[in-house]
């Protein structure tokens, strides 16, 4: 199995668009139906790679099997770090692709960006993220109490980070 990130494609925004229109797809993350009038127009702009921004295609053996994101955050004047996401398509979930995604993701992050941090945060009930984190080199670092309203209600969030100097995972098969 082949996984590798690479800039979206203007001929696959439908993924986008059923991120944000179908609740099979963002699953755990599902927060109601969400405008994509402006997606065509961000990535003609950008190609969603934005300083801020970031999306990329998780392409496994030449198939469009998903999403990741990367936004910066900021603590103080000089804590600037990003946090990453990943959202895979059904058919791709369950097969080891978004642990090796989302260190594909990190690699990337520290080698292109003056950052010490990278984080990443789930719900508490979505164990396979939780334990994808870990596997890709994340510690968890807390839980974050009502930071999430979704499905009628305020949820907790488990954030996880990994340092630069954080070991990296062997992500070959």
């Amino acid at each position: 199995m082949n996984i590798r990130l690479r800039p979206i494609r203007g001929d696959e925004l439908e993924i986008l668009h059923a991120h944000a229109q179908d609740p099979d797809y963002s699953a755990n993350t599902w927060t109601g139906f969400h405008s994509v009038a402006h997606l065509a127009r961000l990535h003609e702009e950008n190609g969603f790679l934005g300083e801020d921004v970031s999306r990329l295609m998780v392409d496994v053996d030449g198939e469009a099997a998903g999403l990741v994101s990367l936004v910066r955050k900021r603590y103080g004047i000089r804590g600037d770090c990003y946090e990453i996401g990943c959202a895979l398509l059904p058919p791709f979930r369950g097969r080891g692709i978004g642990w090796r995604a989302q260190a594909l993701l990190t690699a990337y992050v520290f080698e292109h960006f003056p950052v010490q941090r990278v984080e990443a945060g789930t719900q508490p009930e979505n164990v396979a993220e939780r334990k994808a984190l870990l596997k890709a080199g994340f510690q968890q670092e807390g839980v974050l109490r009502s930071v999430e309203f979704r499905a009628g209600r305020w949820r907790d969030g488990v954030l996880f980070s990994r340092l630069r100097d954080d070991p990296y995972p062997e992500i070959t098969d």
